[in-house]
């Protein structure tokens, strides 16, 4: 535990000393948000409808392009070799390393994610429900992400093929997460979904560490 402390806290204050890859992913989920209302029409009744798929695909592009640097640049300077040989579990570090990421990308686009649903007409009755959800919803992504990311490790510009490995896993997250959304935003509630969601994240706990590090290891051979 100790050990997955101190890779949790390295990982914090690496994002702190390189803030770009925190600050792109929340940019681009912010500008895909707000541009909707200016391409589709101002009237909050038609981008009430749309706001669930908007936030959650925007959400879901937005990982992703978060995802590709997850293990990039520590497999480039040695320091996932070092992890592999310090005789520690390389599943619970690599477990550090994905909360890390979703403490960095996830939980801030749950935060402005009412934000975002402000311009989409979104009330604001819906605001819990929404980061909630999105919040929950992220943490899939993030830990079904790293498996995509621990695959596509020593493939030069994967992020292509790391899309094309994620996307169909996520599915299931997507679609529990619009709902949810949806039934937030008529003021319904949201505890089914949120259950679903909630078991997807007990899977993805107990099986994505252990598949992200038996292909780190493979990729270091």
């Amino acid at each position: 535990m100790n050990a997955l402390r101190l890779v949790l806290m390295r990982d914090l204050m690496l994002a702190v000393r390189r803030p770009e890859h925190c600050v792109h992913p929340l940019a681009f989920f912010l500008l895909v948000t707000t541009l909707f209302p200016l391409a589709i029409s101002p009237q909050l009744s038609q981008l009430r409808l749309i706001a669930p798929g908007v936030l959650w695909v925007a959400a879901l592009l937005s990982a992703l392009l978060a995802l590709e640097f997850l293990f990039r640049d520590d497999a480039a300077d040695g320091t996932l070799e070092q992890y592999a040989l310090s005789g520690q579990s390389l599943t619970w570090l690599l477990l550090a390393k994905t909360a890390a990421h979703w403490l960095l990308t996830g939980l801030p686009l749950a935060l402005v994610a009412p934000l975002a649903g402000a311009a989409l007409g979104v009330p604001v009755s819906a605001f819990p429900g929404i980061t909630a959800t999105l919040g929950l919803g992220s943490l899939a992504l993030s830990l079904i992400g790293s498996i995509g990311a621990a695959l596509t490790l020593g493939v030069r510009r994967g992020g292509v093929l790391l899309s094309i490995l994620v996307l169909p896993l996520v599915v299931p997250v997507l679609i529990f997460g619009s709902q949810a959304t949806t039934l937030a935003i008529r003021g319904e509630a949201v505890a089914a979904p949120m259950e679903l969601l909630g078991a997807i994240v007990v899977l993805a706990v107990t099986l994505a560490p252990l598949a992200a590090a038996a292909a780190v290891r493979i990729s270091l051979e």
